[in-house]
């Protein structure tokens, strides 16, 4: 670079994806030479300009979780004529002519710190840092030896006017949650933060804000994968179609409040027609992060102007949430439907418009829910401006919904942080319920303190030791890489590579196809190894033919892979409206990725307390009794699929609907089938 001086808020957030670039194609790590040409002669720059360049670039290197390794200043390089002006002569021949005149190179530190104390000893730049400091106690022993007065060698750099410098910047990227990129504001002054530099404040303002050093047991740095598996919450967001659901998302992960005219939803739409109508169609995720203190990582910095992608979000995170928004129209009922049963949720956020009641979507949605075991958080929005009749009238509404039967939470509501500490570990039996606004961010700052105290549910990391099992919910073509999946890890580990041999499937006939998983991603960031509880994409190594088979609901296998038609389940017929099973009965199945119709083959009453069958449990058809299954009944269906097999296994927890959700249940056994390759 030869200078940066007034750079446009656009000028830097271009230099910014040049570096993030470089830093990518060297794996991590890039130099930047300041003061040097195209062409590779000597800007001639003096060190003023040359600091100031260096500071620009060193901000926006911490913006991206990096840090400077090496800050090296390089004077008395150029050569002169005899009247004194300056020769401008290729890098190369300056290094040559300097030799004669003295070669001042001076190491510099780093203005916001080299982040050695987040590096562990395996990083491949600790021993880099290790075999620097090593030199300099070196240099400064042999020093001492000669008897060689410190002060007479030591070189320094002289910072007039007219002494050509230049300087040489070693960029490492940290991809921990523990570097805060907060730095110095890009409109302060140089020349006047260098002179004030001397000052204790000063010094105090010039170091980087770093949050605490999260460690795990052995005293270890954790990374970006354990903070997406082992410290990631996965959040549904519910609720009727005028709730706010999108809004409230929107205003959570970019840290903006809404103007009142869907600027927060737009941000987070997918397709233009949810932004032309203002509803969502589609299930989608968000990534909103934590910081070790509980401060939200705000979605926008001092350098770029828009919000952040999920990478630099991860990078910068102790604990993320990732918050799923759902459709709330009743026309879009079996994607949500699908988003629930599939999703790994391990809470549930249940928006509630305050101006109006619960409708009966939203009575289905709180059903849908608990049916999981989902535990539930009603939201309240839009209460500003909204009449106390009203939110009176929702509240109350709300509260007997919770208290119903097939229910069965009991309302809290929360008004403070002691009442987030209050509900913590009771959120089976508790509801809590919180009153905010995205307009004048009334009780979000409640609810991020909520969502930061959440415990993790689901516990991913005790199923590292289990085969590997990919669950497939959607798939690209990508251009230059080929067939990608994206899903969700929901046992074992895989490291991606040219011998990472894996099986997808089934196809339509029941068999898998044995490919090669060639690398993988998570939250956008390049990875070598995933593991279980994380959300993840594999590219795959497939044919133009095999590539046609690819389709949603299959998974990805290291061993023994399967299939079949027939599966046996325990299950219960959820109370409401009439619902009569009997055999032949066909109902839409929804098994975690898997969605497809399906026939009950056989039907057998469980009966736990030995008093028998129970009448209402019977009906006289023809010739023979025949069972059938009315709400609230038990029983155990062996069910068939209508169209293809499918990858089930004992211990997935299912769904059936035919229009509504009618039931759920648990696989038990699945008919033992030979592998499928």
């Amino acid at each position: 670079k030869r200078q940066l001086h007034n750079c446009t808020p656009s000028r830097l957030e271009k230099l910014k994806t040049q570096m993030s670039f470089r830093l990518d194609e060297g794996n991590g790590c890039c130099m930047y030479r300041i003061g040097v040409e195209d062409d590779g002669c000597h800007s001639l720059m003096d060190y003023e300009a040359c600091a100031e360049t260096a500071k620009v670039l060193e901000i926006l290197a911490r913006s991206l979780n990096a840090v400077v390794l090496e800050r090296k200043m390089i004077q008395n390089e150029v050569v002169r004529n005899a009247d004194g002006s300056p020769v401008k002569v290729v890098e190369e021949e300056c290094d040559k002519a300097a030799e004669s005149k003295g070669l001042v190179v001076v190491m510099e530190p780093s203005l916001l710190g080299d982040g050695r104390e987040h590096m562990t000893d395996d990083h491949p730049h600790f021993h880099h840092l290790e075999h620097q400091d090593e030199k300099l106690q070196e240099d400064h022993s042999n020093n001492s030896h000669n008897g060689m007065d410190q002060s007479q060698h030591k070189q320094v750099l002289d910072k007039s006017p007219g002494i050509f410098t230049r300087c040489e910047l070693i960029i490492q990227r940290v991809e921990t949650h523990l570097l805060d990129p907060s730095t110095i504001p890009m409109t302060e002054n140089p020349t006047a933060a260098k002179r004030q530099r001397g000052s204790k404040s000063s010094a105090k303002m010039m170091q980087p804000q770093l949050a605490e050093k999260s460690k795990n047991g052995n005293g270890e740095s954790m990374s970006v994968g354990e903070t997406l598996s082992s410290r990631n919450i996965r959040v549904a967001v519910v609720g009727n179609v005028d709730a706010g659901k999108s809004t409230m998302i929107g205003t959570l992960i970019s840290s903006c409040l809404d103007d009142g005219r869907g600027s927060s939803r737009t941000s987070i739409m997918k397709h233009r027609h949810e932004i032309e109508s203002g509803r969502t169609s589609t299930a989608s995720t968000h990534l909103m992060g934590f910081r070790s203190t509980g401060e939200a990582i705000a979605g926008k910095d001092n350098v770029r102007s828009r919000r952040k992608s999920e990478d630099e979000v991860a990078r910068e995170s102790y604990r993320v949430i990732t918050l799923m928004d759902l459709a709330g129209h009743e026309k879009y009922l079996k994607t949500t439907i699908h988003g629930v049963a599939s999703g790994m949720a391990d809470y549930a956020l249940i928006l509630v418009n305050s101006r109006h009641p619960p409708t009966h979507m939203t009575h289905h949605h709180l059903n849908l829910c608990v049916s999981f075991g989902i535990h539930i958080i009603i939201v309240f929005t839009k209460v500003d401006g909204c009449p106390e009749h009203a939110f009176k009238t929702s509240k109350s509404e709300v509260i007997k919904l919770l208290r119903a039967p097939d229910v069965g939470k009991r309302p809290f509501e929360i008004r403070s942080e002691q009442d987030i500490a209050t509900c913590m570990g009771k959120l089976n039996t508790l509801a809590p319920m919180i009153s905010t606004s995205c307009v004048t961010g009334e009780g979000v700052d409640l609810l991020q303190k909520m969502l930061f105290s959440l415990p993790k549910r689901r516990r991913h990391e005790k199923k590292l030791e289990r085969p590997f099992e990919f669950l497939v919910e959607d798939i690209f073509n990508v251009p230059g890489v080929g067939s990608v999946v994206s899903g969700f890890v929901n046992a074992g580990h895989l490291t991606v590579g040219a011998n990472a041999n894996v099986f997808v499937g089934p196809t339509d006939d029941g068999s898998f196809i044995k490919t090669v998983a060639k690398s993988a991603h998570i939250a956008r960031i390049n990875t070598a190894h995933v593991t279980s509880g994380q959300s993840a994409c594999l590219a795959l190594a497939l044919s133009k033919d095999l590539r046609k088979k690819l389709r949603r609901g299959m998974v990805v296998l290291k061993e023994s892979p399967s299939s079949t038609k027939e599966f046996e389940a325990e299950i219960c017929v959820l109370k409401g409206e009439g619902t009569t099973i009997r055999k032949s009965y066909q109902a839409y199945v929804h098994i975690l990725n898997v969605r497809q119709s399906a026939y009950a083959r056989k039907i057998e009453i469980v009966n736990n307390n030995g008093a028998g069958l129970l009448s209402t449990h019977t009906a006289l058809y023809g010739e023979d009794n025949e069972i059938v299954l009315r709400p609230g009944s038990r029983a155990k269906v062996r069910f068939e699929f209508a169209q293809r097999p499918e990858y089930v296994r004992p211990g997935m927890r299912m769904l059936f609907r035919d229009g509504r959700v009618r039931g759920v249940g648990l696989i038990t056994a699945v008919p033992t089938v030979e592998p499928a390759h």
